[in-house]
């Protein structure tokens, strides 16, 4: 008998432990998301159809999961889709088809039943509700149903009267809708302004003067041309102001590719500041021979400020402009060393990085994840521009693809960026088109691929000395190497004598590096080291 109980009280238990791990997992998801929204957020749509909610939402949703801040959408069209199943005409919108108006009401309370889910249990800090939502009727639902939840709301109305980008926007996107299976344009066309028309019937416009002047909400009007925004309510929504306001539909392209081969690459050394080797000096002449043939005259070039992207530009022929912030990933004390030497002197660090290495932080240098904090102004612009051209780094360009790509924290290290391969990235309409170039000229392999066997180093150090994103606490061995110089390239004398500068590392990538993995298609397709500093980190990692 005491057997046959043992079963279900150690199933009981293990269910327990399974459960407190869970959320331990979730809580250190969401803890770098916590510094930014101290309270669940709904960002809520509005509009008539065909005024770009569905594309502003994407993008938005892309952008606040880049930075880290947990975001899903919630469509209102997927769950109607899947509540009907066949779409007939636009009859179903009219506002006085009861039997219709029942069916898309309880899709948006399913919605919103999901939206709890994903808030409150999930670890979920924003949710999108992208639909019309144009009634207050159904925004007033939204707010009481918010406020139930205690969950804070920031609409984002999308205003547009331009008959042009109107009917664009149902070409481009509609003419594809699974409303629409046969895609015959003129039909579509037809039957989808008269759905507009249904719901001009019944819209209620936000009114900043009177009814709403009292919510939070940006008014985007024809597509950016202009804004209305109100009372921001906290620092998450001033980051989706900033991020709307700086968003353009325009066609252009952006090109991404590293450096040519630099002589660290062909030693396997991390960091640095060394020069290009012949083959890189090649693939900068080829690089040069590519902007030409692809006629890219309004091209805009930006590089780094180390020497390997720089004199890969010189080979261009055009102006371009240096960035400090697209400097390489900063290696700290692990500059310029290979892996083989990390693995050596630095056991632990090389197999905590391993265990996760999005997170990780050099000691004395960066993690991905402030590379990313740190990459959000060149994302900024290049959504602002017209065709650029972003020599860069491995760690670098792996953060921006990532952001257009719409690539995790788990997969974003592990993307490949091989040297001498230019990367053309092209918006569409929910995504980005990607094209690549191999510009044939031969290099090295920098990429090393995910273990497969992620094994715990047999002494974890305490948590208050884990050099990771969540607590980035002082420790001795956080020494600062001045980058200024690399090794072979000026006498040590020279460079301790140097003003301390910020390290900006480079590729943390090698060649022949042995490791049991996985080879994957082309991605698919200061810390205080004060007294009072160090209480005050302690304070904020939950120790006393």
């Amino acid at each position: 008998m005491a057997a046959r109980h043992q079963g279900p009280a150690a199933a009981s238990h293990g269910s327990a432990e399974a459960k407190k791990t869970d959320l331990r997992t979730k809580e250190k998801k969401c803890s770098w998301a916590s510094y930014m929204t101290n309270s669940p957020t709904m960002i809520v749509m509005i509009g008539l159809p065909a005024r770009g909610k569905t594309y502003m939402s994407k993008k938005l949703t892309r952008y606040l999961n880049w930075i880290g801040v947990p975001t899903k959408v919630f469509n209102l069209g997927e769950y109607r889709r899947e509540a009907v199943k066949s779409y007939k005409s636009y009859d179903f919108f009219r506002h006085d088809n009861k039997e219709a108006m029942k069916i898309r009401k309880e899709c948006a309370l399913v919605a919103l039943k999901d939206v709890k889910v994903y808030l409150s249990e999930e670890g979920g800090q924003i949710a999108v509700f992208d639909a019309t939502n144009t009634t207050r009727e159904r925004r007033n639902l939204i707010l009481n149903f918010a406020q139930e939840n205690a969950y804070k709301v920031f609409f984002v109305e999308s205003v547009c009267d331009d008959p042009e980008v109107i009917a664009e926007n149902i070409m481009e996107v509609k003419v594809s809708s699974p409303d629409y299976p046969e895609r015959n344009r003129e039909s579509v066309m037809d039957d989808f302004l008269k759905r507009i028309e249904c719901y001009k019937v019944t819209y209620q416009p936000l009114d900043p003067d009177e009814h709403d002047k009292n919510l939070s909400f940006i008014q985007v009007i024809n597509v950016g041309r202009r804004f209305l925004v109100n009372k921001v309510q906290d620092y998450i929504q001033s980051k989706i102001v900033y991020y709307l306001m700086n968003i353009h539909v325009h066609s252009h392209s952006i090109y991404l590719c590293r450096h040519g081969e630099s002589q660290h690459n062909l030693e396997g050394r991390i960091g640095g500041d060394s020069g290009l080797s012949e083959r890189g000096k090649q693939f900068a002449v080829a690089l040069g021979g590519f902007v030409k043939e692809h006629s890219l005259s309004d091209l805009k070039v930006w590089t780094s400020q180390l020497r390997r992207t720089i004199q890969t530009a010189e080979e261009l022929d055009v102006p371009y402009e240096q960035w400090k912030i697209l400097n390489e990933i900063d290696a700290g004390v692990c500059e310029e060393m290979t892996y083989e030497m990390i693995q050596e002197k630095y056991p632990e660090e090389f197999a905590m990085r391993d265990q996760d290495k999005y997170h990780y932080r050099y000691p004395g240098g960066e993690s991905y994840q402030d590379l990313v904090q740190r990459l959000e102004p060149v994302i900024m612009e290049l959504e602002r521009q017209g065709n650029v051209l972003v020599i860069c780094h491995q760690a670098v360009m792996r953060c921006l693809l990532a952001y257009f790509l719409d690539k995790g924290a788990e997969d974003l290290p592990y993307m490949k960026c091989p040297l001498h391969t230019v990367l053309k990235l092209t918006p569409v309409a929910y995504g980005c088109k990607v094209d690549i170039f191999d510009l044939k000229v031969e290099a090295v392999n920098t990429h090393r691929n995910r273990p497969l066997n992620k094994v715990r180093p047999k002494t974890t150090p305490p948590p208050l000395f884990r050099r990771n994103s969540f607590d980035p606490l002082s420790t001795q061995d956080q020494i600062k190497r001045p980058r200024l110089y690399s090794t072979g390239n000026f006498s040590q004398s020279n460079v301790y004598h140097t003003a301390t500068i910020p390290s900006m590392p480079f590729s943390d990538v090698f060649e022949g590096v042995e490791s049991q993995q996985n080879e994957d298609s082309l991605n698919g397709f200061k810390v205080p080291n004060t007294e009072d500093g160090l209480k005050v980190l302690r304070r904020h990692a939950g120790f006393p």
